[in-house]
């Protein structure tokens, strides 16, 4: 049975959101033959998901030590079974349908990641679009770099929506070990290597609220951020040119010239 595995990591402030992380989630309704288990991790906090999580045998909770969102979210890779990963923070909602569309889109093997439009949950549950979504479909490979370097550092897709395929997640290393934006980066890289899709009907529900993670002072700090950037940029861009070459046949590439090895 195919599985979708959400990851979603987790520290103390966040943990109020977390039944309706899980009821959004035990909302979707997946294709025939599909499942989804959602891995939980505590960023080194052992013992906080006592008593917090439902009993489903879905929920698959863990704990390691304090390394921060990137490295929560690769642990909590290490214990997953899915082919597909879609990240999902503690204090977001998944809307209805969200898992399914990701799905389908990635039916198609020339299509390697998702991403979809998010809408701002206020603290009064009232929600708030943007207007400078993608339209819906393809994303070629570089689209979301050069958008992102001529605009101030800013995607045009939610990073915190991705839905990707796990041999891409493994070939890019993961989420970047970096204190903030790991998932900024993430996304990048995949975007460097390979086409994705964006789709234009909801699929998350970002919340707004004064504890969140992209609120803080240390997470805005001009100097570290300006850092993250480049550091996220540079990556991207060695990746995109990289893949470039790849792409290029040669008579000493062995996947161009099946005849290079001789017996």
């Amino acid at each position: 049975m195919p599985v979708i595995s959400v990851i979603t990591p987790v520290h103390p402030p966040s943990l109020p959101y977390l039944a309706e992380a899980y009821a959004s989630l035990a909302a979707q309704e997946l294709p025939p033959g599909w499942t989804w288990e959602w891995l939980v991790q505590e960023d080194g906090e052992t013992g906080l998901l006592d008593g917090v999580l439902p009993a489903d045998e879905r929920v698959l909770p863990g704990s390691g030590r304090r390394g921060g969102p990137g490295v929560a979210r690769m642990m909590a890779l290490s214990r997953g079974s899915g082919e597909l990963i879609k990240a999902l923070d503690a204090d977001d909602l998944l809307a209805p349908g969200a898992l399914a569309r990701d799905i389908s889109a990635l039916e198609d093997p020339a299509i390697d990641w998702t991403t979809c439009r998010v809408l701002d949950l206020l603290p009064d549950g009232t929600t708030a679009g943007v207007d400078s979504d993608p339209e819906e479909g393809r994303i070629e490979r570089g689209a979301i770099l050069r958008y992102w370097q001529r605009n101030d550092y800013v995607s045009p897709v939610v990073a915190g929506t991705l839905c990707i395929r796990r041999d891409l997640l493994l070939d890019l290393g993961g989420w970047m070990a970096l204190p903030a934006s790991e998932d900024t980066g993430l996304i990048l890289a995949a975007n460097a290597c390979s086409d994705g899709y964006f789709v234009s009907t909801c699929g998350m529900f970002y919340r707004k609220w004064a504890g969140q993670v992209t609120r803080s002072a240390a997470h805005n700090d001009d100097g570290e951020r300006l850092a993250r950037m480049r550091l996220i940029g540079e990556r991207a861009e060695v990746m995109l040119a990289r893949r470039r070459c790849r792409a290029t046949p040669s008579r000493t590439d062995p996947v161009s010239d099946p005849g290079w090895l001789e017996y």
